[in-house]
Formats: C-alpha cells, structure tokens, sequence
C-alpha cells in the first residue's frame, strides 16, 4: 500500500514546526514543500481552499489542514511513541491546554511584539504564560505531558523556541526566567530533545526575521 506523505509549509512558521515535531517523533519519512506566501501554490490553494495557509499534510493524496488537527491525525495513524494520552480525561485536558496555546498565549505575544514591548501587552503574556507555569509545578513533571512529549509540549513550541528568538531581536522581557523557573527549565529540556531540535529551523533567521519586521528603524 502506498503511504505518501507530504508537508506544505514555510519553515519559520512554529504552526507548521507542530507538524514537523510530530513526524519526527513518530519517525515518518515525509517530503517538505515549500511554499511562498506571496505566492501561493495551485496546490495550497487546492488543499486547503478555506484557509489557504500552511501548514497542509497531505498523505496519500488526502490533505489534513490546520497544526494540531494534523498532529491529532498523525497521532493516530502511525504508531510509535503517543502524542496524545489514552485515558479520556487526559486527553481532553491535553486539547484544552493546547487550545489555550492558540487563543490567550499566540495572540498576547504578537500584541506584545507588535507593540514592540508594550507594559500592558508584557502583561498579559505573563498572565498567559502564569497559567502554565501554574500546570508545570501541579504536574511536576519535565514536560506537560509526562517523561514524555505530548500534544500540549508539541503546540507550546512557539514558547519554547520562538519567545527567545523574540526577546533577542528586540530586547524585550516575555519569559523572564526569576518569574517563570518551571517554564524556562521546560523550554530547556523541550528544546534539546532530539526530535524538536532536529525539527527547529535556525534561530538566527529567527531572530533576523523578527528584527526586519518589528525591529525599531
């Protein structure tokens, strides 16, 4: 049976580094396609005719759209090591706070980088970003899922990874780490685990990146 898996992405997008995280740790060969922004693809526009935006999974011809709909799928079409858990509560639990990523985390640190360090946009990254702290120490445990990574670690990827390049580039506070200790230590052991490391594109074009667009002239 053919199992042809293709990803539609950019690679400084931390939504499409979910799927990237989530076939590496399954261990899925997959072909990258690059996609341009502006310019988009007849077979983005194809694959994902609501959206129109990446990431797009496209496995044996059938596209799956939007990052974490695509790593529940992965999630459950290849075995190996489990995204999500098994025991119903904690799964829903995992989506909540992965939904939580999306709708208070994600768009409190763009205001934040938007406003180029705004106090009351600074302040409601840290009141976001409490909220996980809170769960790292009632969990007590290396990452949100355990020993092991799960759907919560995989769509706090921005965190992690993301909120340090932001910090560099524009020198400003998001994760001071006297404020957030669980957190910072997280972002450390999540990193540097080798199928998110693998997974990262290079922090310095990162960092590049956000100078260009939101840096101060």
């Amino acid at each position: 049976m053919a199992n042809e898996v293709k990803l539609h992405g950019v690679t400084g997008s931390p939504f499409v580094c979910r799927a990237v995280i989530a076939l590496n740790l399954k261990e899925i060969k997959y072909e990258f396609v690059a996609e341009d922004l502006s310019n988009k693809s007849a077979d983005l526009l194809k694959y994902n005719p609501v959206y129109k935006k990446v990431p797009v999974l496209v496995h044996n011809g059938n596209p799956i759209s939007e990052s974490l709909v695509i790593v529940e799928y992965i999630d459950e079409v290849w075995k190996g090591v489990p995204i999500l858990p098994q025991d119903a509560y904690e799964k829903a639990q995992a989506r909540f706070w992965a939904k939580f990523m999306d709708d208070k985390c994600f768009p409190a640190v763009f205001k934040a980088v938007s406003s180029h360090g705004e106090e009351q946009a600074v302040a409601e990254v840290h009141e976001a970003l409490q909220f996980l702290e809170n769960e790292l120490k009632v969990k007590g445990s290396k990452f949100f899922g355990g020993d092991n990574i799960n759907l919560v670690d995989i769509a706090a990827t921005f965190v992690a990874f993301w909120i340090g390049a932001v910090e560099e580039a524009l020198g400003i506070e998001l994760l001071p780490k006297d404020k957030f200790p669980k957190l910072t230590e997280w972002s450390d052991n999540y990193v540097n685990c080798q199928a998110v490391k693998d997974s990262l594109p290079p922090r310095e074009n990162i960092v590049a990146f956000f100078k260009k667009r939101f840096g101060k002239a």
